[in-house]
């Protein structure tokens, strides 16, 4: 079943035209990756479906539902939840203040406090530390954990990896495999290729606000989204 359909989608970041009719769908449970060089739109994108940027353009729906005009909190409730580029958790809050301010705003559903911790135990020993005090790894952490208290069935995450070291990487993509494992659908930018192509079920690749490509994992090498990336090919699969 289709649980995201975006459909002809633009966006502006200021005067820049950011998104230009970007179409795709991601099926329940599924792993979408979305590649592309700074300044892509990956961000731009990501925002505008989880309704923290408005779309210029085009239609998003969601378990069926339009839900282009809806704001981000009304997004939330409905099971969409966005962990932001640059984690943005709250630095003098500890890491369980973090996540009790999301479990208020949650919808029904198995995340709690207690069964978040059970599925995030390296946030254990941290839970009384501030967010400030954090390494790279355990802020992305806590922040992903932080979007998981509110029950989401879309989880998109914005630069999943970046800046972190090859461990941390790895402890957030167990995470992820938790969260994959537990039925959750992810939507995910991530700048490391062979990251993205190991995990996804599909991949789209964004140059210029455009889609450029668009495959399952299966089907495209690293090289194929390498040429894309740079422009080198602008061939475009369903």
């Amino acid at each position: 079943m289709t649980l995201l359909e975006v459909d002809g989608l633009s966006a502006y970041h200021g005067l820049l035209h950011a998104v230009r009719g970007v179409s795709f769908t991601v099926p329940e449970r599924q792993i979408l990756a979305v590649v592309g060089a700074n300044g892509a739109g990956k961000s731009t994108m990501l925002r505008t479906i989880a309704g923290a940027h408005k779309a210029a353009a085009g239609t998003v729906r969601f378990d069926g539902a339009d839900i282009t005009t809806r704001p981000a909190h009304r997004r939330v409730k409905l099971g969409i939840a966005l962990v932001p580029e640059g984690r943005k958790l709250f630095a003098d809050l500890t890491v369980e203040e973090n996540l009790q301010i999301a479990g208020r705003h949650a919808r029904p559903g198995p995340w709690s406090l207690g069964t978040v911790l059970d599925a995030f135990p390296i946030l254990v020993p941290l839970r009384k530390r501030p967010a400030a005090n954090l390494s790279g790894g355990q802020q992305q952490v806590a922040a992903i954990a932080r979007a998981v208290m509110t029950n989401p069935r879309l989880l998109i995450v914005d630069e999943a990896s970046l800046g972190l070291s090859p461990m941390a990487v790895d402890g957030v993509y167990e995470c992820l495999r938790v969260l994959q494992d537990a039925g959750t659908t992810l939507l995910l930018v991530e700048q490391d290729l062979q990251r993205a192509l190991s995990v996804a079920d599909d991949v789209i690749c964004l140059l210029e606000g455009r889609i450029v490509l668009s495959a399952p994992t299966g089907t495209v090498t690293r090289d194929h989204v390498t040429a894309a990336y740079f422009g080198l090919h602008r061939s475009e699969r369903a």
